[in-house]
């Protein structure tokens, strides 16, 4: 399992209309082999939000970052302006161990 994960400064005065894109924007993520999961995460720190997506593994990720589905879904990233009150910054992640319901 990889999760990749972008962490996200957002201007509390605009965190819903930062909510409202996530829930409006077109996802591509569907039919790219090797994806699992997506899940935006909102922190108990104002602000901060926290996208999460989990993949197969780190070659789907980055098969998936050269792809069409990838250009697609981050076309408009200038709608963010005055959003975001810095970059993104990226976490990359290698599954060491797993639980699930049917594994723990």
């Amino acid at each position: 399992m990889f999760v990749a994960m972008n962490n996200f400064s957002v201007n509390p005065e605009r965190a819903e209309d930062f909510e409202r894109t996530w829930r409006e924007r077109e996802t591509y993520l569907g039919d790219v082999p090797g994806f699992v999961h997506f899940v935006l995460l909102r922190s108990d720190d104002e602000g901060h939000y926290v996208s999460h997506s989990t993949w197969e593994s780190r070659a789907h990720f980055e098969a998936w970052t050269e792809s069409e589905a990838f250009t697609k879904g981050h076309r408009g990233g200038g709608s963010m302006e005055g959003i975001l009150l810095d970059h993104p910054r990226v976490e990359l992640f290698e599954s060491v161990t797993e639980a699930s319901p049917t594994t723990a």
